[in-house]
């Protein structure tokens, strides 16, 4: 039987397992040691690399930043702040050119004696003052036909246009948000009765369009139109029906203040009653302060200046009075902000041409210069001769 014999002594046994034990320590440090070396050039790397591109994405926010700050007007255009400040002086200056054309309703002469337009020029920006510019003729209707009466009598009646503006109220005086209203037919002409009496519709049923006041949406009366139920709220007054003194609550008083009834309330217009020979059926006077033409001192004659004026033929060989003309307009009537805005004419003439089928009616080709020879355009006696016109095409001027 073999045996084993250790003839190396302990404290050789303990070097070598303490030798050992030292390479392999050795070992680790060393594979630790690279591993820290890898780790650190793979930051080292990626630190590089975001420095890198943070430089880049500096130069370029750089070069963008100094591209930005030359504009002028940064801080007004750019910043949410501004253009938060900015949206009610943007409101405020908005203009509603669209009015243009019940303007020219309003303005425009109807019956036998006719002006149309043969070029239209609309200035709302130069210097806030809103101006109409155009080349017009105009038809007395019967002989003779060149009568520079129309032309004086157009001019004259520019001191009596007038405008209107406001809101719509419900009974308790709330005011009904522009979208909820329908002041216009399928033909664009404002709703009327009787050809005169303005209203309109408010429809009462649509989101947002309730009555916010104290009395209840039931209490309205309703009617049907283009397939809404809809409440008619008057835009004229309607002084018979709500002026009664025999009941016990009256709608409108004597100083012209409406309750109690949907109705117009009028930034223009004022209301007064005089029951001095009738108590019950009161005389009602309108005054409205809000003049349509401005009359320019040292501009204009009642807000209009007549450029020039000629004899002349129209498109169908007709007798006509051709004419440039100026007129200018209260820079209030194309205010954004001033709503359910109309041009009115004078009283004594109700002008139903405010509807998109009957503004074709309001232009015409231009007119032509009287030809050589033509003696009855160029001889044509006028019957005015008050129109303060300058003749710059050598025809017969008043």
């Amino acid at each position: 039987m073999a045996r084993e014999i250790n003839l190396v002594p302990d404290v050789k046994d303990e070097m070598i397992k303490a030798l050992k034990l030292r390479n392999f320590i050795l070992f680790l440090c060393i594979v630790v040691a690279a591993a820290s070396v890898g780790v650190t050039l793979i930051f080292g790397l990626i630190m590089g690399g975001q420095q890198l591109a943070r430089d880049g994405k500096k130069d370029a926010i750089d070069k963008l930043s100094a591209k930005l700050n030359s504009y002028s007007d940064l801080n007004q255009t750019l910043t949410i702040k501004d253009q938060v400040q900015n949206i009610s002086s943007l409101t405020e200056n908005k203009k509603a050119f669209t009015r243009t054309f019940n303007l020219l309703s309003a303005i425009l002469p109807t019956g036998a004696d006719t002006i149309k337009i043969s070029e239209l020029r609309v200035d709302l920006v130069t210097d806030g003052q809103p101006t109409l510019t155009f080349d017009a003729q105009a038809n007395a209707g019967k002989e003779p036909y060149i009568d520079y009466n129309v032309l004086d009598s157009f001019k004259k009646s520019m001191q009596y246009m007038h405008y209107d503006y406001g809101s719509y109220v419900d009974k308790d005086g709330s005011a009904i948000p522009s979208y909820c209203m329908i002041e216009q037919g399928a033909d664009g002409a404002l709703l009327r009765e009787n050809g005169k009496d303005l209203y309109a519709y408010w429809t009462i049923e649509e989101d947002g369009c309730a009555p916010t006041g104290e009395t209840k949406k039931e209490s309205y009366r309703t009617e049907e139109f283009e397939g809404k139920r809809v409440v008619k709220v008057w835009r004229t007054p309607q002084f018979k029906s709500w002026y009664n003194t025999n009941s016990e609550k009256t709608n409108i008083t004597l100083d012209g203040t409406i309750s109690g009834v949907p109705h117009f309330e009028s930034a223009c217009i004022t209301y007064t009653g005089n029951d001095s020979e009738n108590s019950n059926n009161p005389k009602w006077s309108t005054d409205n302060q809000c003049n349509l033409i401005e009359d320019l001192t040292n501009v204009s004659e009642n807000g209009i200046t007549i450029l020039e004026s000629s004899n002349g033929r129209d498109s169908t060989n007709e007798l006509v009075l051709r004419f440039s003309a100026v007129v200018y307009v209260n820079p209030e009537f194309y205010k954004y902000n001033n709503t359910h805005m109309i041009a009115l004419a004078p009283s004594s003439r109700v002008n139903v041409t405010d509807s998109f089928v009957q503004i074709q009616s309001m232009f015409s080709q231009r007119a032509r210069d009287c030809k050589e020879g033509d003696t009855s355009c160029e001889s044509t006696t006028n019957s005015g001769g008050g129109a303060n016109t300058n003749n710059q095409n050598g025809g017969n001027n008043g």
